[in-house]
């Protein structure tokens, strides 16, 4: 396609979407569910000290990365500080158990009534991790002066009030995805990122000083999202023919054709780069309740030095540098453990397909082995360079008002693409020539 021709075939492809009327249903219906999310995010919860909260947030850049995926609802600790997160947490936990538990494995083989009854399991297991995760954040909060009660009921209440939250938005969530367009989910995810990006952008620009500095910074983060959407869409092809032999009557027919099966480069997503930082922020987190003041520091705080990611160089290099090697370490796992549980080779081998040059069975599991090993090394480094990007970016620009986030960019441009596609199948189902090449 002609350069000239890009921008008003996307923009025609928007305007038959609005033209039609079940489809402009989908996107007003997810719109307004997005527009309820945001009136969630700024219900506060009582007995917090908006002030001393205020000042947390200023002093602590890792509770401001948090709160930019959550819209500026931890911000405010508002019902909805936690956002779907415990949600993803138990969907990551259910996920790495089916194929350690036979039950849940059986459960995840008997298609979609069996896939239904996952669904409800991770939405049980749900709600413990929101009373854990919802708990924890009031007692860090109570810790530094801003939930000023310790009394059991005002306790009870506040963690139920998170809990229910998190499972409304989870709820919401799934409207969107059963009535709306694209993800539900991660679609709250990412409005929850938008919405923090304006007021950061805005205060990042008032900082005359640094102009060059943005400006630098906001090249490098348009690069990163170019890069972040070209590994996010690449995949090796594997070639793979079909021979078939079946009977119509007594007369017996021959069968074959050619296809491909696609292999991502990066499969894990955004999985590593959760698992890491989990890792390496716990330190930092455990060390922060036994330190000792400025003037008279221990062990403790030598711990939270080392894991505090706003670190100037040299500390900084043992933070972001473990932080590089662990996403390598468990974008190896992960893709591992989902690849396993595809069984592509055994798959292929019972509808009739074969890769080429490759006999079928064994030897055919350890050629996908050995193509997952090479691609991964891709997808792994791609994930380590993003992880770190932050760090890099701050270095390089001398920049501390804008605060980069990697799992933000991995997020933003996942749903973005995601989205799209979902619009692309709408418009085709409909006949309409859609805009994704």
């Amino acid at each position: 396609m002609p350069p000239q021709q890009t921008r008003p075939r996307l923009l025609q492809a928007m305007i038959d979407a609005f033209h039609l009327p079940d489809l402009r249903g989908r996107i007003l219906f997810t719109l307004g569910i997005l527009v309820a999310f945001r009136f969630i995010a700024h219900v506060p919860l009582p007995g917090v000290d908006t002030v001393a909260l205020k000042n947390l947030f200023e002093q602590n850049a890792l509770l401001g990365m948090l709160d930019m995926f959550s819209g500026g609802a931890l911000k405010n600790f508002s019902v909805a500080a936690m956002g779907v997160y415990p949600y993803i947490t138990a969907s990551i936990i259910i996920q790495l158990m089916v194929p350690v538990i036979p039950r849940l494995q059986a459960l995840a083989q008997e298609g979609e009534a069996g896939q239904h009854k996952v669904n409800q399991l991770t939405h049980w297991l749900t709600v413990p991790l929101a009373g854990l995760s919802g708990y924890g954040q009031i007692v860090l909060l109570r810790r530094e002066g801003v939930v000023a009660s310790a009394d059991l009921l005002p306790t009870i209440s506040m963690v139920f009030a998170l809990m229910a939250g998190t499972i409304f938005l989870v709820w919401l969530g799934e409207l969107i995805t059963e009535y709306g367009i694209g993800n539900g989910v991660s679609i709250i995810i990412f409005a929850g990122i938008v919405a923090g990006i304006p007021s950061m952008i805005g205060g990042g620009f008032l900082d005359k000083e640094q102009f060059g500095g943005l400006a630098a910074y906001v090249l490098i983060t348009l690069v990163t999202v170019v890069v972040i959407v070209i590994f996010t869409e690449a995949h090796r092809r594997i070639p793979v023919q079909y021979a078939r032999t079946t009977f119509r009557g007594n007369r017996m027919y021959r069968q074959s054709g050619a296809t491909h099966i696609p292999l991502r480069v990066n499969t894990a997503g955004m999985i590593p780069l959760i698992f890491a930082m989990s890792l390496v922020i716990f330190p930092g987190i455990v060390a922060s309740y036994f330190a000792g003041p400025a003037t008279n520091p221990n062990f403790a705080n030598t711990i939270m030095n080392l894991f505090n990611p706003n670190a100037a160089l040299p500390l900084g290099l043992f933070y972001w540098g473990l932080f590089f090697i662990l996403v390598i370490a468990f974008a190896f796992f992960y893709t591992m453990v989902v690849f396993q549980q595809q069984d592509l080779a055994n798959n292929l081998q019972r509808q009739g397909g074969f890769v080429p040059g490759i006999r079928p069975g064994k030897q055919t599991a350890t050629y996908f082995n050995q193509v997952v090993t090479r691609i991964t090394w891709a997808g792994a480094l791609f994930l380590a360079v993003v992880a770190v990007m932050p760090f890099l970016a701050r270095e390089i620009t001398n920049v501390q008002v804008i605060q980069l986030s990697s799992f933000g960019m991995l997020i933003v441009v996942g749903v973005v693409l995601d989205t799209m596609k979902q619009m692309e199948a709408q418009l085709v189902m409909r006949h309409y020539e859609g805009f994704i090449k």
